[in-house]
């Protein structure tokens, strides 16, 4: 059983700072890309970063230089560092990330349970 825990999420102002972590548990083999993404009421899901494997990373335009994804392959965790908040960050944030359990196992998607976050003054 493999699992993604986020946590990190909560209520901040307008223009504050908030720093997202995900962790895979279980069983792994290895971990191919991460990726975040969020959830807004009302709204479709939206990708918002990736990390892959090889050390790249990608982001929605939106996040316009104010997130950074990071990730630590020694403890099995993504971050995501988010800065000048705006109201319209408000959202549920999901991990996301392909997980193979053994060497002879293919990978397979994995979500996590997701964490709220609230950009409101």
């Amino acid at each position: 059983q493999v699992q993604l825990v986020e946590s990190g999420g909560g209520l901040v102002q307008p223009g504050g700072p908030l720093r997202l972590s995900c962790a895979a548990s279980g069983s792994i083999f290895s971990i191919d890309t991460m990726v975040w993404y969020r959830l807004a009421p009302g709204k479709q899901r939206e990708w918002v970063a990736t990390f892959t494997s090889g050390g790249r990373s990608y982001y929605a335009d939106f996040v316009k230089g104010r997130f950074a994804i990071s990730r630590d392959s020694t403890k099995n965790t993504v971050y995501l560092q988010m800065n000048s908040l705006e109201p319209e960050d408000t959202a549920v944030y999901y991990c996301n990330a392909e997980i193979r359990t053994s060497r002879l196992t293919t990978y397979v998607e994995v979500w996590g349970q997701g964490t709220l976050v609230t950009v409101s003054s």
